[in-house]
């Protein structure tokens, strides 16, 4: 056998074998489970960026002067800040036997409006900026009794500061006008008359009338309506009607002793006037609040003193 024959026999043998080789390995690599792997390995860790907080500064309230100038801090209104305001407030609710919190983080401080601006130094330096705009306190009115007697009608009403959409609280538009009924120019017929006319409105023990007006929208619409109401009531208190002058004593509304049949009789009894009698005076009132005020203890050992007293008999 010649060697270009043994050449051909071992490549036909190479081929052989390399053929199967391939074959196995291509049903091995078939028949295995292949996994899918999502994950993406990192070559190298990102690097955080580093925040550089700035240093918190101490409260201010903790390096302000005793004798600061408080107006220029606080000028005016604003919303409470805990580290402006030099005072340990406080304001909420906690559990029992706790402290209210603190001014710090506390939002009930914050949601109502304050007046720190209003304090007694401020103020006084505000009046005094107005005086340039004030005129002096008339004379005659230094006492109050002075101002009661020039001035009879007092009227009061209501203003209301708060946080609300709207600036007009229904409160506001109610007045209030009082007067002493003495101060009106009335007699004994009219000044019955208009305390039978305003009722309850009226009060004995001070003897103020108070009318109260709060039916109209506006403050000055209810300002004119008790002016109009108090007028309405003077003229018509003043006023005789006609079946008035046929009452009697019996018909009247309460008891008048010096157009009754008890003075009368005292009249005749002494043979003098009303006015020369001691103590008819002291008789009259005492028989007047035992008809008028109904018959208790107390009337009736008024009445007892004065009939004494009048006719000089010895005390009980």
């Amino acid at each position: 056998m010649s060697a270009i024959t043994r050449l051909r026999g071992k490549t036909l043998n190479t081929i052989k074998n390399s053929t199967a080789l391939i074959s196995n390995r291509s049903f091995s690599e078939e028949t295995e489970f292949r996994v899918l792997n999502l994950r993406t390995v990192k070559s190298q860790a990102p690097v955080r960026r580093k925040i550089n907080k700035p240093d918190v500064l101490p409260p201010r309230s903790n390096q302000m002067p005793v004798d600061q100038d408080w107006g220029s801090v606080w000028p005016g209104q604003r919303t409470f800040h805990p580290a402006t305001v030099p005072l340990p407030v406080r304001q909420g609710y906690t559990e029992k036997n706790a402290p209210p919190p603190s001014k710090f983080g506390n939002a009930e401080l914050m949601k109502i409006p304050n007046f720190l601006h209003l304090t007694p130094p401020v103020i006084k330096k505000q009046c005094e900026a107005l005086k340039q705009f004030c005129t002096p306190w008339p004379k005659g009115l230094e006492t109050d009794e002075k101002c009661n007697k020039h001035f009879e009608i007092e009227v009061a009403s209501s203003n209301y500061c708060y946080s609300s959409p709207s600036i007009r609280d229904p409160l506001a538009r109610i007045v209030t006008l009082q007067i002493k009924l003495s101060s009106l120019p009335l007699d004994d017929h009219a000044r019955d008359k208009f305390r039978r006319i305003v009722g309850d409105r009226y009060n004995e023990e001070n003897d103020i009338v108070t009318i109260v007006a709060d039916r109209c929208p506006l403050r000055q619409q209810n300002y004119d309506y008790a002016m109009y109401l108090l007028t309405a009531v003077f003229h018509e208190s003043l006023r005789f009607e006609e079946w008035e002058k046929t009452k009697s004593e019996i018909d009247m509304e309460f008891y008048d002793w010096n157009v009754s049949k008890s003075k009368s009789s005292i009249e005749s009894i002494f043979g003098k006037p009303a006015e020369e009698i001691v103590k008819a005076d002291v008789y009259s009132k005492a028989v007047g609040a035992l008809m008028n005020e109904g018959e208790n203890e107390y009337t009736l050992a008024k009445y007892g003193e004065s009939v004494r007293e009048m006719l000089q008999l010895p005390a009980l």
